[in-house]
């Protein structure tokens, strides 16, 4: 697993294959808190979506790579407040 000390606010964070997966709100623990604006649609929206930090690949020019294709990544999000 990456050092996720290393990712910062705002940073994009991308899928395997290039596509945007969201924007870091920030890091608690082991996960990626990701803005609510990324928070998808239905029971999701208006929520903080979080990444399982074990998902990241790589942290490079301030944007977070992730191991996974983005549909695959989001299907391992996690719902917060």
């Amino acid at each position: 697993m990456a050092d996720l000390s290393r990712i910062k606010e705002h940073a994009e964070v991308i899928g395997a294959d290039g596509v945007h997966v969201g924007t870091v709100d920030h890091v608690e623990g082991n996960r990626i808190k990701l803005t609510r604006r990324d928070s998808g649609e239905g029971s999701h929206k208006g929520h903080h979506p979080y990444i399982p930090g074990g998902l990241v690949a790589d942290i490079e020019d301030g944007t977070v790579r992730l191991s996974a294709n983005a549909a695959v990544a989001v299907s391992f999000e996690e719902e917060g407040d």
